[in-house]
């Protein structure tokens, strides 16, 4: 079975393979994949990764601010999952 699924996967790569050099082999096909390619990275928002760090919302974690006072009030609160949980068990 094992073996099947190899020569079948193998066998559906070598003819991808195949079909994209017959298609690639003109220069006029070649161009248009090029501009097809060029067209769809104009379109596609694209971020690099210094830009998905900057906007990684989760910087703040771990560094709390001293002077964020709603922040430190909702933190001072707590879970009140775990009261929450001991009560149910307590009764």
């Amino acid at each position: 079975m094992r073996q099947k699924a190899l020569i079948s996967g193998l066998a559906i790569s070598t003819v991808s393979i195949g079909i994209t050099t017959y298609l690639l082999k003109d220069k006029s096909n070649v161009d248009k994949i090029k501009g097809f390619i060029q067209s769809v990275k104009k379109t596609v928002p694209y971020k690099s990764s210094t830009q998905k760090l900057a906007s990684f919302p989760i910087h703040k974690a771990g560094h709390p601010d001293p002077m964020d006072i709603e922040d430190n009030k909702m933190v001072s609160e707590g879970s009140m999952f775990p009261v929450q949980y001991y009560n149910e068990k307590k009764q």
